[in-house]
């Protein structure tokens, strides 16, 4: 252990020199004169963006900075930790990142397939770097002529023994082999990641993305990651997952949040929700877009300073159909609109000014007579041009004729155009189509000002989509911007095309990002990192897209999330078992199909890392009656400690559950407790968390205690098999007499 720890502290000093020398290079970057010219400006930019990111990760390694060491047949040594780190006095690896090819076998050797490896050891540390010291470590030994030790994992049980905290924790110590083969699968495709609770989806997809950063750091180190978790809780608890390992190209949401701006967790009922969640959403919006571009009912006068003029039906469809032939969005397209409708009003002005000039019908009749020609005015054409144009200043100035665009073809805004159609009957019933797919949407009909719900997020995103921005609403650029904005996108797109062993014909993130754009995201006096530009930009295009508890996803999320990531690079984790929407997935197949089609690959977790096989039984028995097809996953450990079940009387529940908790939380030296309840309402004050079961998916606690699992089993048995399934250690159920 002596011999250990001083080479774990050689590391932490190695670590040290080069904190402080990437901090003198960021601080160099930085203060760095440009004289003004665009590509210093630019190499400037990437060089302090580039040297903060390596501050960040080596300073994210420094707690546990190496957990284990490989011993190889050819008598080399391997160190194993959170960052590679190179010894300077001879150049060689003096500590090899857990992604790196060189440490799989840390965590994919056996008896079986040593994979040239004779010893695998786990430190156990202590202290806080760095002054980190080994206090014990335990070794697998893959070769027989090696000195005999431990075949057991006790790092793997003693990480499961640890009493949970408010956040996750990763898991690089202890990633068990059938993790490891999914974790490094490649970027390229789409994968589902299927398991029962507790056999560490959650963590596998995080480590992965983890994974495909270091891997592809060239390519989604400038795009990003997207993590879409299933509410804000969870995000809450998992969000430190991969800063922890040094990532930082990662934005965090859940479908309450996949509409720009829009905060939405209240949930609609049953049907809905399902109702909201199916594709044929998409042609009901389109309709209801193109519903907002009206024809008048009758005529629209708008009187101008030398002759009135007319919106009528005939005129107005001419312009609508000029409009709608430039394929651009409804807010886009308007101003196509108003100058087409605009157009033709000038031109029936001219033509009932110039017959209000024509000559005296007797004075034309006389001149034929005489058989002479008919006089015409001298500068008819320049008379023409004049009126033409004292017409069009005359109708751009007009209020009557903006008020008459604005009722023809508005200006909306996505929580405008929904809010106007779930308020009318007549709109809902003009969407739905005559024989819609969805049929009737009077389901749909809520009152304006009604609080938006978590359906309606990807709704509210594909309206953005249709509509396009407001005039106005994103302003261009200075010359000086868009300069450097151009030379930026042509460098980034020649390293792209640069980088080794990527197919050419693959999309690229530039090739969804103009100059323009990308000048309009530069702020000055500050390089924001890419999560920050992404999170606030609707149009941002991610490298990789990460789903958890995927079965929650209706079709309409997975469009609108899918659009987000064009490459479709997904990691998608979830178990069909724990669905709780109505109008999540049944079958992967069902929800990727329209999507992916075939396109997508299924792996599948087996062993249960959370739960302790007496809870698991428990959990067992609530799975084989609702799902009877589906196979619990197998627990690795027992405590000897069955869940505890007791009955009470309702009208004695709210002090008995106290009382419960009270016991729980007093024998609970370290750790978390929560209580999970079908209705929450009331249980304020109690020395626990509370949460209802869809509030709890995804997380873990020490202690649980559930009240009134049969009203939750009545509700939906899916929650009360979530439920059951969060505790690591002890489990108490409450029963309520009826």
């Amino acid at each position: 252990m002596a011999a250990e720890t001083g080479r774990i502290r050689r590391l932490h000093d190695l670590l040290v020199a080069e904190l402080a020398e990437a901090s003198a290079h960021a601080r160099g970057a930085l203060s760095a004169p440009t004289g003004g010219e665009l590509s210093a400006r630019y190499e400037r930019d990437v060089s302090v963006h580039r040297w903060s990111e390596r501050v960040h990760a080596l300073s994210a390694a420094r707690s546990g900075l190496c957990f284990g060491r490989l011993d190889h047949t050819d008598g080399t040594t391997t160190y194993v930790g959170r960052i590679g780190l190179t010894d300077p006095e001879d150049g060689e690896s003096a500590l090899t990142d857990w992604r790196a090819p060189a440490a799989q076998p840390f965590y994919c050797a056996t008896l079986a397939t040593p994979l040239g490896v004779t010893r695998r050891r786990h430190f156990q540390l202590a202290g806080t770097a760095p002054d980190e010291r080994v206090t014990t470590f335990h070794d697998d030994v893959l070769d027989g002529a090696a000195d005999s030790g431990s075949a057991s994992d006790p790092a793997l049980l003693a990480a499961l023994k640890a009493p949970r905290g408010s956040t996750m924790r990763d898991i690089v110590t202890t990633i068990q082999a059938e993790q490891d083969a999914i974790i490094r699968l490649p970027l390229a495709g789409a994968v589902v990641i299927e398991g029962g609770p507790g056999t560490g989806k959650t963590a596998v997809a995080l480590h992965r993305a983890a994974y495909l950063l270091y891997a592809h750091r060239e390519r989604l180190a400038r795009s990003g990651v997207l993590v879409v978790g299933p509410s804000a809780g969870f995000v809450r608890y998992v969000g430190g997952v991969l800063p922890a390992l040094g990532e930082s190209a990662v934005v965090f949401t859940t479908p309450g949040r996949l509409a720009q701006g829009v905060v939405a967790t209240a949930v609609d009922p049953g049907e809905v929700a399902r109702t909201k969640g199916d594709l044929a959403m998409l042609d009901v919006l389109r309709r209801a877009v193109a519903d907002r571009q009206g024809l008048p009912a009758v005529p629209i006068a708008i009187g101008l300073e030398d002759v009135t003029v007319e919106v009528d039906r005939a005129t107005a469809a001419e312009a609508r159909r000029r409009a709608r032939a430039t394929g651009q969005p409804h807010n886009a397209a308007r101003t196509t609109f108003r100058d087409a409708l605009g157009g033709l009003l000038v031109q029936q002005g001219l033509e009932k000014l110039d017959r209000h000039l024509e000559d005296p019908p007797e004075l034309a009749e006389l001149l034929r007579d005489l058989d002479l020609p008919e006089i015409e005015p001298a500068g008819a054409a320049e008379v023409t041009a004049e009126m033409r144009a004292e017409l069009r200043d005359d109708l751009r100035a007009n209020l009557d004729f903006h008020a008459a665009v604005e009722e023809l073809w508005p200006v909306l805004t996505p929580e405008r155009a929904l809010a106007e159609l779930y308020a009318s009957p007549e709109r809902l019933a003009s969407a739905a189509g005559a024989l819609g797919p969805l049929g009737a949407l009077d389901g749909l009909h809520r009152p304006e000002g009604a609080e938006w719900t978590v359906a309606d997020a990807p709704l509210l995103d594909e309206l953005a989509e249709l509509l396009g921005a407001p005039p106005g609403d994103r302003p261009g650029p200075d010359g000086s911007d868009s300069r450097y904005a151009a030379e930026v996108l042509s460098i980034l797109e020649s390293a792209d095309r640069q980088i080794a062993g990527e197919d050419p014909d693959e999309l690229r993130p530039t090739d969804f990002v103009t100059a323009d754009v990308l000048a309009a995201r530069q702020v000055p006096g500050h390089l924001a990192s890419v999560a920050e530009r992404a999170a606030g930009d609707r149009d941002w295009r991610y490298g990789h897209l990460v789903v958890d508890e995927a079965q929650e996803l209706s079709a309409m999320d997975w469009h609108v999330l899918l659009r987000r990531c064009p490459s479709r690079s997904v990691t998608a984790v979830g178990d069909l078992a724990q669905r709780s929407a109505p109008a999540g997935a049944q079958a992967w197949a069902d929800v990727l199909g329209p999507h992916l089609g075939s396109r997508w690959t299924y792996r599948a977790l087996t062993v249960n890392y959370r739960t302790p096989s007496e809870i698991m039984d428990l959990a067992a028995g609530v799975l084989a009656e609702f799902a009877p097809d589906r196979r619990p996953p197998t627990s690795v450990r027992s405590t000897g400690e069955e869940p505890w079940e007791r009955t009470v009387p309702a009208a004695d529940l709210e002090a008995e559950l106290r009382k419960a908790v009270e016991a729980e939380a007093a024998g609970l030296e370290r750790g978390t407790l929560a209580v999970i309840a079908a209705d929450v309402e009331g249980l304020a004050g109690l020395p626990a968390e509370v949460y209802t079961p869809v509030a709890a998916k995804g997380l873990e606690f020490d202690v649980v205690v559930i009240v009134d699992p049969e009203g939750i089993r009545a509700h939906n048995p899916a929650d009360l098999y979530v439920s059951i399934t969060r505790a690591t250690r002890r489990l108490g159920l409450l029963h309520v007499e009826r």
